[in-house]
């Protein structure tokens, strides 16, 4: 029994070791960066219409999606 305790605790000790950070796979981060600005500048240009200073409309969120996922990949890298 105690074998089996000391094997399960050194394979903890061994997973600990394995772990390590990685920055991720960049296809993946950009597409999370791409989706998130998307929703992100929907809201704001949604808030912005809200308050007529700017229409609500595909172009506009493009725009702002596509400045926000810009400035976020030169803040990032």
């Amino acid at each position: 029994m105690s074998s089996e305790s000391e094997r399960a605790g050194g394979d903890d000790e061994k997973r600990g070791e394995e772990i390590e950070w990685s920055e991720g796979d960049p296809r993946v981060l950009f597409v999370m960066n791409l989706v998130l600005s998307t929703v992100f500048a929907a809201v704001v240009v949604y808030g912005l219409s809200y308050i007529d200073l700017a229409a609500f409309s595909v172009v506009n969120v493009a725009s702002a999606a596509l400045v926000l996922t810009a400035v976020t990949y030169l803040v990032t890298n």
